[in-house]
């Protein structure tokens, strides 16, 4: 029985029933989908796994390549959802059960991605209120070439209207100021 599962969440026992109750997916204001969260979610709480198929690396090319084609010009459509895992494996996470999937990113985001025993797990790096929606920094290394192709309409103050990841927003920026 799923229910009788137990996780260690911030010193606390929760069962898989509790943890997925601590979110729903419903219509976004960022993008289509998302998720959202349904009690008061402390700082530091493993909130929901991203899961789907294990694929290796070479699969997991294939498999966006294939995805980008098909989707890149739908404003509603999600594109590519494989994560890496580790070095040599990957997770399709397009599989509609994957809820974690309809987590959109944000220049300001509320959670970050936790790979733990060989799992994906989406965790709050800040107190998130009920109804704040989930997100995170997709990680998007800044590339000249394709970043337009990745629009952010998380809309914080911090946003910087491209799914970039923060650790190459310098780049980014130095980009910006040699093009103007």
């Amino acid at each position: 029985m799923l229910n009788n599962i137990i996780l260690k969440v911030n010193n606390h026992s929760l069962n898989k029933f509790q943890i997925d109750t601590m979110w729903k997916v419903k219509k976004s204001k960022v993008h289509g989908a998302g998720v959202f969260a349904t009690l008061d979610i402390p700082k530091n709480t493993k909130i929901i796994q991203y899961i789907g198929d294990k694929v290796t690396k070479v699969e997991g090319d294939r498999r966006s390549a294939e995805r980008i084609k098909k989707y890149l010009n739908k404003k509603n459509q999600g594109s590519v959802y494989i994560f890496e895992l580790n070095k040599k494996y990957d997770i399709d996470g397009s599989p509609l059960y994957n809820n974690a999937r309809y987590i959109n990113h944000s220049c300001n985001p509320n959670c970050e991605v936790d790979i733990i025993k060989n799992e994906i797990w989406i965790s709050s790096i800040k107190k998130i209120k009920k109804q704040e929606e989930l997100s995170y920094d997709y990680g998007y290394p800044f590339d000249p070439d394709d970043f337009k192709d990745h629009k952010c309409r998380c809309g914080s103050k911090k946003c910087i209207e491209y799914i970039i990841s923060q650790d190459d927003w310098s780049k980014f920026k130095k980009h910006i100021k040699i093009k103007i």
